[in-house]
């Protein structure tokens, strides 16, 4: 959206004792004062609007970011159970070959004797 085109006010037209760098320090203050007032139309625009809109927003976004946060802590959890099942499986997995292990040492000792 362009910016409406800005009406020459007398005291901004180029008198003698204004240096540029004054000069361009009033333009610049007068873009300022017009961007103060779009800004102060819009607040009055956002303002006037009914409450309960703003809030029927806030509350359908709340829902959303809830069901988000919940989804996040099920994969979570889901991750963090998965590799407490590998490790867990991981440490059962050793323990029955050394178990295996010694049970094939103890049958070869037996043949031995035997």
């Amino acid at each position: 959206m362009d910016p409406p085109p800005r009406p020459q006010s007398s005291l901004l037209t180029s008198p003698p004792e204004l240096t540029p760098l004054e000069q361009e320090v009033l333009e610049e203050y007068e873009r300022l004062a017009e961007n103060m007032k779009t800004l102060a139309t819009q607040l009055d625009t956002l303002a006037s609007a009914p409450a309960s809109a703003i809030l029927d927003g806030l509350r359908e976004l709340e829902r959303k970011t809830s069901l988000v946060f919940t989804l996040l802590k099920a994969s979570v959890y889901s991750i963090v159970l998965q590799q407490e099942i590998d490790w867990g499986g991981g440490q059962q997995q050793g323990q029955g070959q050394q178990q295996q292990g010694h049970r094939e040492e103890l049958e070869e000792e037996e043949e031995e004797e035997g």
